[in-house]
């Protein structure tokens, strides 16, 4: 079975079933969005009407139902049973059913994935009863768009080979240095302004290339994008980084800032020691009125703040923020940017949203419900939050999960033998472990190829790690079923890079330059 990821049991079945013109969708009122998602996948390719009826089971049909009984597989659990005379797919939620149709996809031919007719397809689907539920809760991946925009139909095609592999957290990052990609309709200067920069460079001493570099989301268009994450199981998890990354927004409103500007869109990448101003309370008043319209657009329980690489330089000299540290009683510009995370997390608290951050939020003080996404950093530190506070983790280990490394430092074999918990941990804090996420950070991804070079099919190793069971993972298997799952790529239109372990001559041949090396300090080269 070509199945990806690797479900946790499968029993081989005599016979197969045989999709047909004359076959007939069953479903009850819970998967009836379910039942419309797999006449639209199946129709395209096969030509069949695929006729869509309640509660009506015969010979023939596939049939989608919830059923209480199968509670013990979770919320994403299901049950997929093949027999020669019709298909069931079943679980306690419609989410499960929607993992049970996205396995029953990888049991048909790979001309499934066609969008127009195929002729002359044999559409068998050899029998099979599958029982499945994934290891983690949280299976992410972000993309940075703060430094390249790429525009919507680049994200949509994303969710889409997403939930072909059952990942469910899509982690959106739009803010940056060099460039602020959501409208915000309280601050039109945000994408007026900070959504164009003037050219690209490669550091600070070279001049940038004067292409001017431009592009954001509007509001309607992210209503689109998370509808289509909603109806594929996705959630959509939008970053706002503060107080570091902010370059963008204060060119856009520098009276933000310590120092009060003048300040241009970042051209090249790093870090910027202009940020945030901890000390004004037109910061907060800023901040909160952008995530007023941020929550309004995405549904999801977490936001993303950021909180990583934020320079003290400015807060050290501004009176304000010193002001700020003495009423507040703080020890110094570290506790100030506790202080400054903690009444971020506190708003997001009162409008019922849990706020998620770097690990360099993880400071003392920082308050307990934050989650932290562990990159690079204090692991005796990390470990003691999670021992001590039952802290909630993402994991995303910078040398094992960052897909804008290049295949030589971060090879497929090592992405797939990432193991997000540490060994440190017994069963218990284990559970402290939400998941893991393999993050692709924008700075050379400057079109939808390069996007799909980085991230497959590193992204795909990933996706077994966080659904199958740590006991069954075997390198070699994965490696057999992928090459299967890379013709289904082929027909998604996916630019991927190969199997095998891709060297940077190659590399350098296909883009010009080389991924972003390897820093010499603990400072993430974003």
């Amino acid at each position: 079975m070509n199945i990806l990821p690797l479900p946790v049991k499968i029993e081989n079945l005599p016979g197969e079933f045989q999709l047909t013109s004359a076959a007939v969708l069953c479903t009850d009122k819970a998967n009836r969005h379910n039942a419309d998602y797999l006449r639209e996948l199946l129709a395209a390719p096969t030509g069949f009407p695929l006729s869509i009826q309640s509660g009506v089971e015969a010979a023939g049909s596939i049939c989608l139902r919830t059923n209480p009984a199968l509670a013990h597989l979770g919320v994403e659990g299901y049950h997929l049973l093949v027999s020669s005379d019709s298909v069931t797919l079943e679980a306690s939620t419609p989410t499960g059913v929607f993992y049970a149709i996205q396995t029953l996809r990888q049991l048909l031919p790979v001309s499934i994935e066609h969008r127009q007719p195929v002729t002359g397809e044999n559409w068998r689907i050899p029998a099979v009863e599958i029982h499945d539920q994934p290891r983690f809760s949280w299976r992410g991946f972000m993309l940075d768009e703060g430094r390249h925009f790429q525009g919507k139909q680049a994200v949509l095609q994303t969710l889409e080979l997403m939930a072909l592999q059952k990942l469910n957290v899509f982690h959106w990052h739009l803010t940056e240095d060099q460039g602020w990609r959501i409208q915000i309709n309280a601050y039109p200067r945000l994408t007026e302004i900070g959504s164009r920069r003037a050219g690209t460079s490669r550091g600070p001493t070279g001049k940038h290339d004067g292409i001017p570099h431009a592009g954001f989301y509007t509001q309607a268009d992210i209503r689109e994008v998370v509808a289509y994450a909603a109806k594929r199981q996705i959630t959509i998890v939008p970053e706002i980084e503060f107080p570091g990354h902010s370059l963008a927004a204060l060119a856009s409103y520098p009276e933000l800032s310590c120092a009060g500007g003048p300040f241009e869109v970042a051209t090249h990448f790093g870090i910027y020691p202009d940020i945030y101003c901890a000390g004004k309370e037109a910061v907060f008043t800023f901040l909160q009125n952008v995530l007023d319209e941020v929550l309004d657009l995405f549904p999801s329980p977490y936001i993303h703040i950021g909180g990583d690489e934020a320079p003290k330089k400015r807060w050290k000299a501004c009176p304000d923020c010193q002001r700020r540290i003495k009423q507040e009683e703080l020890k110094d510009e570290h506790a100030l940017q506790v202080y400054f995370t903690n009444r971020i997390i506190a708003y997001l608290a009162q409008r019922g949203r849990r706020a998620i951050g770097w690990n360099q939020i993880l400071d003392a003080g920082l308050a307990k419900d934050a989650v932290v996404q562990n990159w690079m950093g204090n692991r005796k530190r990390l470990l003691q939050a999670i021992k001590d506070e039952q802290r909630k983790v993402v994991m995303s280990s910078y040398l094992d999960t960052y897909l804008d490394h290049s295949y030589s430092l971060m090879p497929l074999s090592r992405a797939y033998r990432y193991e997000p918990v540490p060994p440190e941990l017994d069963d218990e804090e284990s559970a402290c472990i939400l998941g893991l996420e393999f993050p692709l950070w924008g700075e050379y991804v400057r079109s939808r190829a390069r996007l799909d070079y980085q991230a497959y099919p590193r992204l795909t190793a990933m996706a077994e790690t966080g659904w199958t069971p740590k006991t069954q993972k075997d390198l070699d298997s994965f490696r057999q079923r992928l090459a299967h799952f890379l013709k289904r790529l082929d027909l998604l239109g996916v630019d991927y890079a190969s199997m095998d372990d891709v060297e940077p001559s190659r590399f350098k041949q296909r883009f010009g330059i080389f991924t972003i090396p390897m820093p010499q300090t603990k400072t993430r080269v974003r």
